[in-house]
């Protein structure tokens, strides 16, 4: 008989050398960019974790790894397994573990265990978005399951000041003061006695970040631009588009500015606006939201934009299907070229989620299909997924249910 094949193994030698090489590149890098402060784990070397941590800059993860000794294993989203060799060279160097956005994935749970059984540490962030408003955000309770069933002492590592250095809707980094650090250990044996709810309330109250009042200064140059990747709905207008120069934004509709001063704070140009921070103006603008009857716009839509289409072959390529498609957002549906020979039409009964990935990037997951809408660098995909969860919660007959898929 044949010897069975030997499955090959997940954590290799290489993945250490490229963290040492790494981090010697990296942490000074960091220091001076973000201005963060790293406090190294004191905790024995080689030791396993389970770290979850809150997300706030695209260099999360490299704060992570500096502050642990050895490699670390991330779970992240598809998107990066999806873009050919680059992907193909990330899986050979640091070899992330792969999940599906805003489905339940089993593989991805799979792989954990796998990585685990090789000695290996996993970090995730359980938001699976980093914040729009700079306050920790929703997190999926299966969080806690996974938790219990991997059983590795669990790191709760928090990363503040991240939002005044580099928020989410914005391409520049700010001048400013991070800290990443270990904000608690938590020991099998104590989590195990715990139930659900306790565990999850644990890990919520432990990598909860609000960000949105008055803490320290960030300055840089254009600190609005791009705002408009986050906001999309006027205190005095309503469903509204803006559009972003050097420090302010301004509505389309009302011409109103407003200016990001380095606080952080929000000020009308020439009137009182009603937002301290954008923090404030996020919760208003879920607020609208969660009060819109989306069945109204069945015939009109709410938003026109234009964004590459492109079909998404998971975890190998994108190949596109149009470089300059339009794009018809109603209460009920996305319409890709409508009025066109062939429009391609997302009915939200008909597809299972919808999410935002890094800036202005927007996934559909539609007929056991994914494709992907990336537009210019004033396009807000989110507002693609809030109308989306508004519908479904309608639709499900949960209208009071305030999600909105982040």
């Amino acid at each position: 008989m044949e010897k069975k094949k030997k499955s090959k193994k997940w954590i290799r030698f290489r993945h250490r050398v490229v963290r040492n090489i790494a981090f010697t590149v990296m942490y000074p890098f960091s220091k001076y960019k973000f201005g963060v402060t790293i406090e190294k784990n004191k905790e024995p070397k080689g030791r396993q974790y389970l770290i979850l941590l809150n997300h706030q800059t695209t260099f999360d993860q490299f704060f992570v790894g500096m502050a642990f000794k050895g490699p670390i294993y991330y779970v992240a989203t598809e998107d990066i397994f999806s873009n050919g060799w680059i992907s193909s060279l990330i899986k050979y160097l640091v070899a992330p573990i792969p999940i599906k956005k805003q489905t339940t994935d089993v593989h991805a749970v799979m792989n954990c265990i796998r990585v685990v059984k090789e000695g290996g540490t996993i970090a995730i962030a359980p938001e699976g978005n980093r914040t729009y408003s700079g306050r920790t955000e929703y997190m999926n309770p299966a969080i806690v399951p996974l938790v219990k069933k991997l059983g590795l002492p669990l790191v709760l590592f928090r990363i503040e000041g991240g939002y005044g250095v580099q928020p989410r809707w914005s391409d520049s980094i700010r001048k400013g003061k991070m800290r990443a650090y270990v904000h608690q250990i938590v020991e099998p044996e104590t989590y195990k006695q715990l139930s659900d709810q306790e565990l999850f309330d644990l890990i919520k109250e432990g990598l909860y970040v609000n960000e949105g009042y008055l803490d320290s200064e960030f300055h840089g140059k254009n600190l609005a631009e791009y705002l408009e990747r986050a906001i999309y709905v006027c205190p005095h207008c309503g469903l509204a588009e803006f559009e972003s120069k050097g420090h302010e934004i301004t509505c389309k509709k009302c011409n109103r500015s407003v200016k990001y001063l380095p606080t952080k704070e929000l000020v009308g140009v020439g009137f009182d606006f009603p937002f301290r921070f954008v923090v404030d103006w996020y919760d208003y603008q879920c607020n609208f939201i969660n009060n819109l009857n989306t069945e109204e716009y069945a015939d009109k839509p709410l938003f026109r934009d234009k964004a590459r289409f492109s079909s998404v072959i998971v975890y190998k390529k994108k190949v596109c299907l149009k470089k300059d498609a339009e794009i018809a957002l109603y209460g009920n549906r996305i319409v890709i070229d409508e009025g066109k020979e062939d429009p391609t039409i997302f009915n939200f009964e008909e597809t299972t989620a919808v999410s935002v990935l890094g800036r202005n990037k927007l996934n559909i997951y539609h007929d056991k299909k994914v494709y992907q809408l990336k537009g210019d660098k004033h396009f807000n995909a989110l507002k693609y997924v809030n109308i989306f969860y508004r519908h479904k919660n309608i639709i499900k007959g949960d209208s009071d249910v305030k999600f909105l898929g982040l």
